[in-house]
């Protein structure tokens, strides 16, 4: 028999007899480090208690102790079973090392007797990563699961990205299974209960923001089946940027094919926003109703304009479009917002004409709502960019604010509007205003000017980028009005009206003519009160972003000790000092179970019986099974699918009809007959 002692391991880390312990569990970490140094897994064994049931002896040994129990099963049952059972292999060989502790006086536990001699080898140390005791799925590694999961980021890349923040598989500190594992709990943990879950949790963020909103709605079953939300913030933006709204329904979702339709908008930066979102179990006139409902009560009031897409389903042939122009002539009248509407109308008549297309149904549907979607019919309307709806979500918009109000845009014209105009505006909005600057210098030709009378002068402009059309604009020192109607639709000044400004000599931005909207302070301008967010509402990604500092600083602070190993040690030194501080201090991250952990990212599981059930698996037009699968979930889908096999010859690739024996043997028969 050959024994083993681990080596490489430090005094200080090493037990000996009679160390004392403040508490058994720190005794078993103890012994459990001292493991994972020496290359070998500890557990915990037997133990004695006294009468009022505290431990007075504990035996903590080597995972390798004692012997695996063989089962010898029925022969015939084993024949019979279908599913062939999983192979293991033995790891325990009667090691005798163990740690043994007994309790004091002072209710302390000392070491009792300490075995450092294995009967096995002891792991290196490239495998001592692969330890259980080296492995763990910390409060940071647990987060970085839960957040790389609602961005659609599965364990196997969120393990590779770990690998690479940490600087090696070794310092991940666990494995792609663990990961793997606690994906798998972390489901386990929700099961059928996330109808309910989602709405437990929206009562809390109730209960902690008054300003938070929410509705739903069950069946006669008690299925979830129409779920609205506003947040703070949502509701504080449609204030601001409320003038038009998208309604977009997406169809692939969740495994609940429900329907996701957010209300979005457009900021001060023309970047997306989103006022609420719903999930609906049907696409149908109720469901939308109750939904937009639901907004209106949400926001206190109705949007100037509502835009929203026509069912997918109706659509254009595609020969119609594939094979021929259909679509590049129609364009010029659909989405041009220049024309009156006589010129619309014309437009479309002859289109229709040229591809005697008057008996399609689905394009004189569309000519007989014209007033709902043709860009004509409301150039009266604020649109703010939300012509066509789109999948729109948040963005950084701490980021966007803080470029506009650090730094000044260059100004290319010698107009000192120009310099106004960066000023009041956000970068973003300033350069669409300033591409219509500079299109007034060098695209515009005045064909009449009238005399001022009253403060205003009349102007027929003519852009060289539009044929055969004379803009009519109206302009005064304090205001401007284009024929284009850009303005009234989109927010922004157009460059016939610069045009005419620059020709009667304005050097200020008319003030009448600045949305609140673009400027580079219009939440300030809002009634409503700033959004106050108790920090328990913001708890988990408050420590989720401390976790990524904490990362962040560990790194920097290995690449300035490099490889050498003086500073190293000293590294480690500091950390084995804070540690043992926090542990002085009480501060135990054992106490926060995995449970705990789990219960607060997603919240807590009902308690009692559940009243509101997942919602059925919906079947709308264009998402009937048309959830996003993942590679995994398509693997298993094969694996349990029937295989199908030939009936000549059991092969899988083909079919009876097409079976290359069948076509042998014809063949062969042939061969006979002709002989």
């Amino acid at each position: 028999m050959r024994y083993y002692i681990p080596s490489c391991v430090d005094a200080v880390d090493t037990p000996v007899c009679n160390q004392v312990f403040d508490s058994l569990e720190k005794a078993y970490r103890f012994y459990k480090e001292y493991g994972r140094l020496g290359g070998f897994d500890v557990r915990k064994a037997t133990e004695k208690k006294d009468s009022d049931g505290t431990i007075i002896l504990k035996h903590f040994v080597c995972s390798k102790e004692g012997f695996n129990e063989v089962k010898f099963g029925n022969s015939d049952e084993v024949v019979a079973k279908e599913v062939r059972g999983r192979r293991t292999v033995t790891r325990r060989c009667g090691c005798k090392a163990k740690f043994v502790v007994k309790i004091t006086s002072q209710n302390r536990y000392y070491v009792l007797n300490f075995v450092e001699l294995h009967n096995h080898t002891l792991a290196s140390e490239t495998g001592r990563q692969f330890l259980r005791a080296s492995r763990e799925m910390t409060v940071g590694l647990r987060s970085i699961v839960f957040d790389a999961a609602k961005v659609n980021i599965g364990c196997s890349k969120t393990f590779s990205l770990v690998k690479e923040m940490t600087g090696g598989y070794a310092n991940v500190g666990a494995t792609l299974r663990d990961f793997r594992n606690f994906d798998r709990d972390l489901k386990e943990f929700v099961g059928e209960r996330d109808g309910q879950m989602l709405i437990d949790k929206f009562r809390v963020m109730q209960e902690t923001s008054k300003s938070f909103y929410f509705a739903h709605e069950v069946d006669a079953e008690g299925h979830l089946t129409m779920l609205f939300w506003a947040d703070p913030v949502g509701r504080r933006n449609f204030e601001i940027y409320g003038d038009a709204v998208s309604f977009d329904a997406t169809f692939d979702t969740n495994k609940y094919n429900m329907i996701f339709a957010p209300f979005t908008g457009v900021d001060k930066h023309d970047r997306c926003l989103t006022f609420a979102a719903c999930l609906l179990s049907k696409e149908d006139i109720c469901h939308y109703n109750w939904a937009f409902k639901q907004f209106v009560k949400a926001m206190g009031r109705n949007p100037v304009v509502f835009i929203t897409d026509q069912c997918p389903a109706m659509k254009v042939g595609n020969r119609l479009c594939k094979e021929t122009d259909f679509m590049e002539k129609m364009k010029k009248y659909i989405w041009s917002s220049n024309l009156e509407i006589e010129e619309f109308e014309n437009g479309w008549q002859s289109v229709i004409k040229e591809f005697n297309s008057e008996d399609n149904k689905w394009l004189a549907n569309m000519y007989e709502i014209r007033k709902s979607w043709i860009p004509s019919y409301f150039r009266d309307n604020p649109m703010f960019g939300l012509m066509r709806t789109t999948s729109r979500q948040r963005n950084e918009t701490e980021r966007l604010d803080h470029e506009s109000n650090s730094s000044k845009p260059n100004t290319l014209s010698r107009w000192f509007l120009e310099d106004d105009v960066a000023d009041l505006f956000t970068r973003t909005i300033f350069y669409k205003v300033q591409e219509e600057i500079l299109a007034s210098c060098l695209e515009m030709q005045i064909k009449r000017m009238s005399e001022e009378v009253d403060g205003v002068t009349q102007l027929d402009i003519k852009d060289v980028k539009v044929k055969d059309k004379l803009f009519k604009v109206a302009v005064s020192k304090t205001h401007a009005v284009c024929s284009c109607k850009k303005f009234v639709m989109c927010g922004i000044l157009c460059r016939h009206a610069f045009c005419g400004l620059k020709q009667i000599g304005v050097t200020k931005f008319p003030r009448s003519l600045v949305l609140n909207r673009w400027m580079k302070i219009a939440e300030c301008r809002t009634s409503s009160q700033s959004v106050s967010v108790s920090s328990d509402f913001f708890k988990m990604e408050q420590v989720s972003l401390k976790l990524t500092n904490l990362w962040f600083d560990f790194r920097q602070t290995l690449n300035k000790a490099g490889v050498q190993m003086d500073k190293l040690d000293y590294v480690h030194k500091i950390i084995k000092q804070i540690s043992s501080d926090l542990e002085n201090c009480g501060g135990d991250g054992a106490d926060f179970s995995k449970r705990d952990h789990i219960a607060a990212m997603v919240g807590e599981q009902p308690v009692g019986d559940v009243s509101i059930l997942v919602p059925n698996v919906c079947k709308n037009k264009e998402n009937y099974f048309k959830r996003l699968i993942s590679e995994r979930e398509k693997a298993l889908n094969k694996a349990n699918k029937r295989i199908r096999r030939c009936k000549e010859c059991s092969g899988t690739n083909h079919d009876s009809r097409t079976c290359p024996r069948k076509k042998t043997g014809s063949t062969d028969a042939r061969a006979d007959n002709q002989s």
